[in-house]
């Protein structure tokens, strides 16, 4: 499997794991109704999950994360 196929598996797999729970918590425990549950599901869960990108260098193509809760950017070593 490429770096940029990775990417995007790890881009959507740390997406869905903030998106499903939070439609869920949201559904449950605030007064939002329709399309403003997964609008809002969408927007954090966006802003919270890791942020992934193959990157092209002179050592090859490597993964490399980006996340609000770690400092700087980090290389996946994969």
């Amino acid at each position: 499997m490429s770096k940029k196929t990775k990417s995007f598996v790890y881009n959507l797999l740390g997406f869905a794991l903030f998106f499903i729970p939070l439609q869920a918590v949201l559904t449950r425990f605030t007064n939002l109704t329709g399309l403003w549950i997964p609008m809002t599901a969408f927007v954090i869960g966006t802003i919270l999950a890791p942020k992934f990108q193959a990157v092209r260098t002179k050592d090859g193509e490597k993964l490399f994360m980006k996340w609000l809760f770690i400092k700087g950017v980090k290389e996946i070593k994969s």
